[in-house]
């Protein structure tokens, strides 16, 4: 059996299903915000599997956890109780300050998935018929890869060959706040879903006051207000909930990504005002809250809700905003950088834009880790206990990548040019 670095990178050419589109290298192991590949090269995590690995890589207290539970219990259905799922909920009720019950699930598309049920479920259980179980939900959004999901993903790529879609959403513009007072104004809309940071849409925080006033017009017009804080949550923004920045009180808000920090781990929280509509035989599911995943979750709760970890998302996420300034003084790439804590997108500025893509192999090439949030936007998720010395090995990689692409650019558009214009 042949284990280097390209036959097994022709297996997964091979036999996976062609939906990704992975780099040409192999990732073998992990140390906090540092990987290594089947090489042996040394990379740094500015991605954090999609904002999944915020504790980084090889936790002791994670690996701990996992390794007691898997010496007692793996997996024993919903049919019966399991303690770890139970201690779990009760955290999260406590935690989130708002919800009563809790649903627990595989993954972030399956979180939004019972959301959305539970909505629906909701407005029926309210009298409501079919045509006024409308869910809005916002342009630049990303809610999952299930067919209502990606229904609720306002986004015509993420949806093109999949047709005929649900019914029931209606797509608006974030921030806007006037198309959100009409279209609730029309008297059919159940729930107002979205995320306080749009992740795949360009990591888009919403504006100061949008939230507030999407819970004011949900009061107003007896409507849920849904948030997706898969990939915003569990500490990403500075606070445990992002949400909390806004000021407001939600009736659903949906978990994933870091809520296992790589187990794969999801969760919805519901309020006071749903709490109650779905009972026995609503929904389900096989694996949601298995005891594995809830007892690496619990751990991962408490340590991504401590005062340590919040306070080292703040101090480094602003000294990566300084680092990012510095940056573009010399190379002059990006138009703006925006996002909250340690979720931040530096948006290409016009002469660049499309090029995210190719600037990602730039820094894999030189050992820097890092995601895009459409073509024009560089993604910045680390792990949220980013050490010192590797954000700033991490900056130094990114100028010299960065860098090497403008050269690159230019020679490309120096040979381009007409031989009189040289």
């Amino acid at each position: 059996m042949q284990t280097d670095t390209p036959s097994l990178i022709d297996l997964g050419r091979r036999y996976w299903m062609p939906v990704y589109k992975p780099r040409d290298l192999v990732l073998d192991h992990g140390d906090g915000a540092r990987l290594w590949d089947t090489d042996g090269r040394e990379y740094i995590d500015f991605g954090a599997g999609i904002a999944v690995n915020a504790l980084g890589h090889k936790d002791p207290d994670l690996l701990a956890a996992l390794s007691l539970q898997a010496g007692k219990l793996w997996h024993a259905s919903n049919v019966f109780y399991t303690e770890p799922p139970l201690r779990l909920a009760e955290e999260l009720v406590q935690a989130s300050g708002f919800a009563e019950r809790v649903f627990f699930c595989n993954s972030g598309a399956e979180a939004n998935e019972a959301a959305i049920k539970l909505v629906r479920k909701w407005a029926a259980s309210n009298g409501r018929p079919p045509e006024r179980r409308t869910i809005v939900t916002f342009r630049g959004s990303f809610h999952g890869r299930t067919l209502a999901t990606v229904t609720a993903t306002a986004q015509p790529k993420y949806q093109q060959g999949y047709e005929p879609l649900p019914a029931g959403f209606r797509y608006l513009d974030f921030n806007d706040v006037p198309a959100l007072e009409a279209a609730l104004a029309q008297g059919d809309v159940a729930a107002v879903m979205l995320e306080p940071v749009q992740g795949e849409g360009g990591v888009l925080p919403a504006a100061p006051g949008f939230l507030q006033r999407a819970r004011e017009l949900c009061d107003q017009h007896d409507a849920l207000l849904v948030l997706d804080e898969i990939q915003c949550g569990m500490g990403r923004t500075g606070t445990l909930f992002a949400h909390v920045q806004d000021h407001v009180v939600p009736d659903i808000v949906t978990l994933a990504k870091a809520l296992g920090c790589g187990f794969p781990m999801g969760a919805m929280l519901a309020g006071p005002k749903v709490a109650q509509v779905m009972q026995f035989g609503a929904h389900g599911t096989t694996f949601g809250g298995n005891p594995l995943g809830a007892a690496v979750a619990r751990v991962a709760l408490a340590k991504l809700s401590s005062p340590e970890v919040l306070v080292n998302v703040e101090r480094q996420a602003n000294d990566l905003r300084r680092g990012l300034a510095q940056i573009n003084e010399d190379l002059h790439l990006f138009e703006q950088v925006r996002g909250r804590g340690l979720m931040l997108g530096a948006v290409l500025d016009e002469r660049w834009r499309g090029r995210a893509g190719e600037i990602l192999d730039h820094a894999a090439a030189h050992g820097l880790l890092l995601l895009q949030a459409g073509p024009d936007v560089l993604r910045f998720i680390p792990p949220l206990t980013l050490a010192d010395a590797d954000l700033a090995e991490g900056l130094a990689r990114l100028r010299t990548a960065l860098a090497a692409f403008c050269e690159q650019v230019d020679e490309a558009v120096g040979d381009k040019a007409p031989e009189a214009a040289r």
